[in-house]
């Protein structure tokens, strides 16, 4: 049963996803890609929010699978993020793509971070 539930988690953050990056580049005229930078972001302090909280005892562990491996493996995406950092690179606008590979690893690390002290504060 638990595989299943990962299952449909995860489809649902893949909705969500793609749902609130649509939300954001219909208000947002960037070539930046700033939805996937919120959604990558957002997507590393929850889970670090999650995997504190489990640490910390206060959720089970199968609501962390389910949870941070589904919706948030399936909300999250360090594919796109690749590919928009070399679309950037491939149209020389290095310090964007400079900003948008590195920049975004530093803040989903500190996210995450963030989230997983939070978390094992509850």
């Amino acid at each position: 049963m638990l595989p299943l539930l990962i299952a449909v988690a995860g489809g649902l953050g893949a909705v969500a996803r793609f749902l609130l990056d649509g939300f954001i580049r219909a208000r947002v005229r960037s070539s930046y890609p700033v939805g996937t930078t919120l959604i990558n972001v957002s997507g590393s302090l929850l889970l670090g929010l999650v995997l504190g909280a489990t640490v910390g005892r206060l959720l089970p562990e199968t609501v962390q699978l389910v949870v941070g491996t589904g919706f948030l493996g399936g909300y999250t995406t360090f594919s796109t993020a690749a590919v928009e950092t070399v679309v950037l690179a491939q149209r020389r606008r290095w310090a964007a793509a400079v900003c948008n590979g590195l920049g975004m690893l530093v803040l989903a690390v500190a996210a995450a971070a963030l989230g997983w002290w939070i978390g094992a504060q509850w």
